[in-house]
């Protein structure tokens, strides 16, 4: 495995990177909650950008793979303004964002920041204001009176043996950075890839992120039986498909 080159952002974190040269417009993609550029997606798009001639970009947010900080110390606005350091230090003139997930709330952050320097979107079970509509929404009364009072709570996770940390800062820093409460202009293609079998991102967040955008060319694809990771053969295909949708316009 080739070794990450590292970009140090305006805030003083160290973030672990890889590029592929190729035509523009490039793509980046935007990994997932405690996710890392390692991951099935997006070395298979590298893979695939690669084979197309394609400029892509891959890389850790702070606390997360081989970044510095630590997972529990990080919060989404710190995240967005990672990728958004990413974007403007490593690429040049509009990407194509491919967000996994959180990723997919990452890339809205920045097309509402920086919308000149995005081609397209292309969501993959993008979880927008997850924080506030998922977790949140979800605790127990007395797991956010804990969360309020000790700062931090352990809740179970699906993809690791130890539990995730969840902080009081993370959860205001969301509410902080919610995209789904206030108009939210795309003017450029979007894709958004969700499967029925996700047990972490309901359909209902896809229609409601579909129904939300004011964007003029916006698809969402339902896939029967796929789950949250969405990286069956068929599924990366369908990524592909999308990215290739988004740069053909």
């Amino acid at each position: 495995m080739t070794a990450p080159q590292f970009l140090t952002t305006p805030e003083g974190r160290r973030l672990a990177w890889h590029k592929t040269p190729g035509a523009a417009p490039g793509v980046v993609f935007l990994g997932g909650f405690m996710s890392d550029m390692e991951g099935t997606k997006a070395t298979h798009l590298e893979s695939w950008a690669r084979a197309a001639g394609r400029a892509f970009l891959r890389f850790d947010y702070s606390g997360h793979g081989q970044s510095s900080g630590t997972f529990s110390e990080g919060c989404i606005g710190d995240w967005a303004a990672d990728a958004a350091a990413a974007v403007t230090a490593l690429t040049e003139g509009p990407q194509v964002l491919v967000g996994s997930s959180m990723g997919g709330w990452i890339a809205l952050l920045l097309a509402r920041a920086m919308p000149r320097r995005v081609a397209g979107l292309v969501g993959i079970a993008a979880a927008p204001d997850f924080t506030e509509d998922s977790m949140w929404a979800g605790f127990t009364e007395t797991q956010r009176a804990e969360l309020m009072e000790k700062g931090r709570i352990e809740i179970p996770s699906g993809y690791a043996d130890s539990p995730y940390t969840i902080t009081r800062r993370l959860i205001e820093d969301g509410r902080a950075n919610l995209v789904l409460r206030a108009p939210l202009h795309l003017p450029f293609p979007v894709r958004l890839l969700q499967g029925t079998a996700d047990e972490d991102v309901a359909v209902s967040v896809a229609l409601r992120l579909l129904d939300h955008i004011d964007c003029a060319d916006a698809h969402l694809t339902l896939v029967r039986g796929a789950d949250h990771r969405f990286s069956e053969p068929e599924n990366l295909a369908l990524i592909e498909t999308a990215i290739a949708e988004v740069t053909a316009v």
